[in-house]
């Protein structure tokens, strides 16, 4: 059965991670085209993948079925104006952009046209990513089926009931990893002011972060039970726990992510314009 016809438009990062997975799970190179303005881009694409790539966004877009929109916030108003002409044919849109609300993009298009907000994260350039998506009324179970399977190619998809949870899902996937970084930055720095090299303090934090990320994925039970199972009473880890806890560490992560929902919402309406 022949594939439909993908076309991205943005050679960046997570551009190039979706077109990855893609082709990795056996999607067919030759069902999708790439397009960006660098040729070092397009040329990476090209033989990387063996993708079809141009430097014409509306060409690309004239047979494509789903059209994943790749591009920076900042100039995705003017991308997609420049789309308006050629979608004629109803393909499906898949926006990864941050902060660029539905509102805004069937506006810019010009029309109601069946359109997936998306928000992926970073661990999709190694196939784990996170992406929660929100498909508006004109989204048919077969394009939203294709939504889902294009994010799964590279992590996991999960379907939001609101478009204002993409918002909570950037404060806890998109701009998650980030945290995760600043824990492991902060935990090699510590073990090499309690004497470890700095190699073993960064082999020690990763591989740490990695199984415990392992254990809760494998686990049936909620991190709050895996975290009671490796704190014995009067032990080693209860005093660091209660170390955080009294330095009100959740006070300080709603806070944290409290000001990611807002920037979000802030960014919406800077774009909006």
């Amino acid at each position: 059965m022949s594939k439909p016809k993908l076309t991205f438009i943005g050679g960046g990062n997570m551009a190039t991670s979706l077109i990855g997975g893609l082709v990795a799970k056996g999607y067919p190179a030759t069902a999708i085209t790439a397009t960006d303005p660098l040729p070092e881009n397009r040329t990476r694409l090209s033989e990387q993948f063996g993708v079809a790539t141009s430097d014409d966004n509306a060409s690309a877009c004239q047979t494509a079925e789903v059209i994943v929109l790749a591009v920076k916030p900042q100039v995705m108003k003017q991308v997609v104006e420049g789309l308006a002409g050629a979608l004629g044919h109803r393909p499906l849109l898949i926006s990864i952009a941050a902060g660029i609300s539905m509102t805004s993009l069937q506006q810019w298009l010009g029309g109601e046209l069946p359109v997936v907000r998306c928000m992926p994260n970073t661990p999709a350039l190694v196939q784990t990513g996170a992406a929660g998506l929100y498909a508006n009324a004109a989204v048919s179970d077969v394009q939203k089926q294709l939504a889902g399977d294009i994010l799964d190619a590279v992590g996991i998809a999960c379907w939001l009931e609101r478009e204002a949870d993409i918002d909570a899902v950037t404060a806890v996937s998109g701009s998650g990893p980030a945290y995760y970084f600043l824990v492991m930055e902060i935990m090699e720095q510590i073990g090499v002011e309690l004497g470890l090299s700095p190699e073993v303090a960064h082999q020690l934090t990763l591989q740490t972060a990695l199984g415990a990320a392992k254990m809760a994925l494998a686990s049936d039970v909620d991190p709050a039970e895996l975290r009671r199972r490796v704190t014995s009473p009067g032990g080693t880890t209860q005093r660091a726990i209660e170390t955080f806890q009294q330095g009100d560490l959740k006070a300080l992560f709603r806070q944290a992510m409290g000001g990611a929902v807002q920037r979000a919402q802030e960014m919406a309406d800077e774009l909006a314009d």
